[in-house]
């Protein structure tokens, strides 16, 4: 199998395939393609009321891409609910390259100077591939959703692919579709122009949250 490249990965997510690794020690990566898919449609977000609050309140911190080597090594832990991960070495040095390249993302969100919670993914045309978050304190990684979310609203972005539902990103609004209508989606979206940094790395709250309805 010849070496998996950042150019193979790029290529691979626009073909509407993801790399995994069995677990954390595994050397070997393979490709997924699902036949479900798990989207979180960016117009219909749902952020609970007592989220939005949080968000203003200023009780985290959040920024982006100050320090995403971190951030994948957080969502890469082992956690009591989830003792391994499929985040291994080359997955890690494949998306530090991606990130030097422009392409993947993290959002960090800090509480008095600590990382807390965040997540990572890929950025292409007008699409977000999300990977992985973590939490190290209630609603951190909630935070970083809605962060990240909301700066994709704003930079014109048209699908967030969170690859698979979750109870927790069911919560927000994520559904599942058929493969076929996902690639639909996908090639459209990839058309569309789009800016991660339309508004800084460090945007306020309110300039966040006035890009989501707040539903309840």
């Amino acid at each position: 199998m010849p070496p998996i490249t950042p150019d193979l990965v790029l290529r691979a997510y626009a073909a509407g395939v993801f790399p995994m690794s069995e677990s954390r020690t595994d050397t070997r990566l393979f490709w997924v393609d699902p036949e479900r898919r798990g989207v979180l449609p960016l117009d219909r977000f749902h952020l609970p009321r007592r989220l939005a609050r949080t968000v203003r309140s200023g009780r985290f911190q959040v920024s982006v891409d100050q320090d995403f080597a971190a951030t994948i090594e957080a969502c890469a832990e082992a956690q009591t609910r989830r003792p391994d991960t499929w985040i291994n070495r080359p997955i890690h040095e494949l998306f530090c390259e991606l990130h030097r390249l422009g392409h993947a993302h993290s959002v960090e969100v800090r509480r008095a100077g600590d990382l807390v919670g965040g997540l990572y993914g890929v950025a292409l045309g007008g699409v977000f591939f999300g990977e992985s978050m973590f939490s190290r304190e209630r609603d951190a990684s909630k935070v970083a959703l809605v962060h990240l979310v909301g700066r994709l609203i704003l930079g014109g972005f048209t699908l967030l692919d969170t690859q698979f539902v979750t109870k927790h990103l069911a919560r927000f609004g994520t559904i599942e579709i058929a493969r076929a209508e996902y690639h639909v989606r996908l090639a459209a979206a990839l058309n569309a122009p789009a800016d991660f940094y339309c508004f800084g790395r460090e945007p306020s709250p309110e300039t966040i949250l006035q890009s989501i309805t707040v539903t309840s």
